[in-house]
């Protein structure tokens, strides 16, 4: 597999080799040994599958606290999302940049967001798949958000979310400079 860095420390974009012939394709998409080694020792309790109908459906930014603090790899299976990643560490010195990246089923890339980071996307194809693993199980008394369009962060999203499709819980999520209990 490839990784590479990205401009914010510890979240990183993984493409795991997919081996192709006539048949089709086959990707160990996940191999524990080759994380740890790749420096991502993380261990995860919990995969996730969202679909989403509509193009410029936005989910996030969320993240979860205390003992249910998850670590994400995040990848693709069908259509395409831009996904991002912002810093919601009080001390870092990149604490309310983003980074984002698109991940297709086409690139075969993942992107790994530590605990530390609010996590969200886009969908950039209609009826796009998601899947992640996470290194918590869900807990909605831990999980948190911020919006996904606050000015302060200034996150560059693709023209799809003009207007964007969200859920209620999106939509009234707080500004940053409001949020609680960020890292």
């Amino acid at each position: 597999m490839r990784v590479d860095a990205t401009s914010l420390p510890g979240v990183q974009l993984i493409t795991p080799v997919r081996h192709g012939d006539a048949r089709g394709f086959f990707s160990e998409t996940y191999v524990e040994s080759r994380y740890e080694t790749a420096g991502i020792p993380v261990r995860f309790v919990q995969d996730n599958h969202a679909m989403s109908a509509a193009i410029g459906t936005v989910r996030g930014l969320h993240w979860q606290i205390g003992a249910n603090a998850q670590d994400k790899l995040v990848r693709v299976t069908r259509g395409a999302i831009f996904d991002v990643a912002v810093d919601i560490r009080r001390a870092s010195p990149t604490f309310g940049q983003w980074v984002g990246v698109e991940l297709s089923a086409a690139n075969w890339s993942q992107l790994f967001v530590p605990i530390g980071f609010a996590h969200g996307y886009c969908t950039l194809h209609p009826d796009t798949e998601v899947l992640y693993k996470t290194s918590a199980v869900y807990d909605s008394g831990a999980e948190r958000s911020v919006r996904w369009d606050d000015p302060a962060i200034g996150i560059s999203w693709p023209p799809v979310v003009d207007p964007a499709l969200l859920s209620n819980k999106d939509r009234i999520a707080p500004l940053l400079a409001d949020a609680q209990d960020l890292f």
